[in-house]
């Protein structure tokens, strides 16, 4: 089946095809293979495909064009260049945009395709009880139906360290942190027949087994040092097999340096300017996108709410110009609980959701690398349905998604604008 939504096609070809209806790309005349009694078939012909691709301010590099079996990325320029390829399903992915395919049958063939931006997620978070229960997971996906979300974000890696499927990435076997919830193919399968986004969480650098196992990538406590390349590969690895799985796209959160005490051990054992934590967090990310990049996943990454509002990294590595440079989206973790007595005047600023998150995203926003999508985590926990809808407000009335942390999954219909 053809299917292709939000793109503009131009085809110049050996086939005359315009317009975004369906295209089945058969060549016209099509060369055809003699095959002679007695020796070998004539080979298979071949073909170049080739094309540029464009958003809506111009050409798009990191698009993941596939022809068949072959593969290749669009460069600056928006181009692409295939010149062996395969006959069978073209698709075109690059995050933060609507997938384009079509079925191509062989021929000379040049694409001009101009990508619609996907629309700012509206997101609610699975727990991983709810993700195992097929009861809860429909209810999930009714609440969904009936409201305007539109994405669903599953762990597939949480703050207990647990990787919660049947991973093959060794490391997480041979530290006994495999507890499998429940099968993320399924549930990507039926969040997609849905018409949902699909993200993924992996809690990063924050790993009490972890440390555990590898002294020399603990930094302090349950932290693994950033600055360590070698440990990359843990958190990475799960990453590149979860877009293999079918996520759509992959968020890294603890992508940071300690808190608390962990981060007075962490600054003896190794003194670090606020410019080096912020390089180290930026490095990782930027190598989290050429990876996840070259297989067709968008890289997100949790922040701290509170450097949204400060031009320093708070201690943390995470400032919002250079965290954001290598990301296709950020959420900072904006809950007005978590804000302290005296917050723009407030005596407890957990009595006033809608002004904090206003707040915070008029703060930051501006300081947001270009084209990043701003997603704020949402309070859903000790809020009825009216305080959560006005920080949903803030961040709508902002052009900004969001999505709600409730850590048990325990969402209202009244939490939600209704579709």
């Amino acid at each position: 089946m053809t299917r292709h939504r939000g793109c503009a096609l131009t085809v110049i070809a050996a086939m005359a095809l315009a317009g975004c209806g369906a295209v089945d790309a058969d060549p016209s005349p099509g060369p055809s293979i003699v095959r002679n009694p007695g020796h070998a078939a004539t080979p298979e012909p071949s073909f170049s495909v080739s094309g540029i691709m464009r958003g809506a301010n111009g050409p798009l590099d990191g698009a993941l064009v596939t022809v068949g079996q072959s593969v290749a990325l669009t460069e600056g320029d928006g181009a692409f260049h295939i010149a062996d390829a395969d006959t069978g399903l073209v698709t075109v992915r690059r995050p933060g945009y609507l997938p384009y395919e079509f079925e191509y049958r062989g021929g000379e063939l040049t694409l001009e395709v101009a990508l619609e931006r996907r629309p700012v997620a509206r997101a609610l978070r699975v727990y991983s009880e709810s993700a195992r229960s097929d009861e809860a997971f429909e209810a999930l996906l009714d609440l969904a139906a009936a409201s305007t979300v539109n994405t669903l974000v599953f762990d597939t890696k949480d703050e207990t360290a647990r990787v919660l499927y049947e991973t093959e990435v060794p490391q997480a076997h041979s530290w006994g942190e495999v507890a499998p919830r429940y099968d993320p193919a399924e549930r990507i399968g039926q969040a997609k027949e849905a018409g949902l986004y699909t993200v993924t969480r992996i809690v990063t650098f924050e790993d009490a087994a972890w440390a555990d196992n590898r002294d020399d990538h603990r930094l302090a406590g349950s932290w693994i040092d950033p600055l360590n390349e070698e440990a990359w590969e843990y958190p990475l690895s799960l990453a590149v097999e979860a877009c293999e799985l079918g996520f759509e796209e992959v968020q890294f959160d603890y992508v940071r340096f300690p808190t608390g005490s962990a981060a007075g051990v962490a600054r003896e054992r190794r003194p670090l300017t606020e410019q080096q934590r912020v390089d180290a967090i930026a490095a990782f990310l930027a190598e989290a996108r050429d990876r996840l990049h070259a297989q067709g996943c968008a890289v997100s990454a949790d922040i701290f709410g509170i450097v949204m509002s400060f031009e320093n990294d708070q201690g943390i590595g995470q400032r919002v110009e250079e965290v954001t440079a290598s990301l296709d989206a950020v959420s900072p973790m904006l809950y007005p609980s978590h804000y302290g007595p005296g917050w723009l005047g407030y005596e407890d600023p957990n009595d006033h959701p809608g002004p904090v998150v206003a707040d915070a995203l008029d703060a930051g926003m501006p300081r947001v690398a270009t084209g990043v999508e701003m997603r704020p985590w949402i309070q859903a926990f000790y809020y009825d349905g009216g305080q959560v809808r006005a920080q949903i407000d803030a961040a709508e009335e902002r052009g900004a998604g969001w999505i709600l942390w409730n850590y048990t999954g325990n969402y209202s219909a009244d939490m939600l604008p209704p579709r």
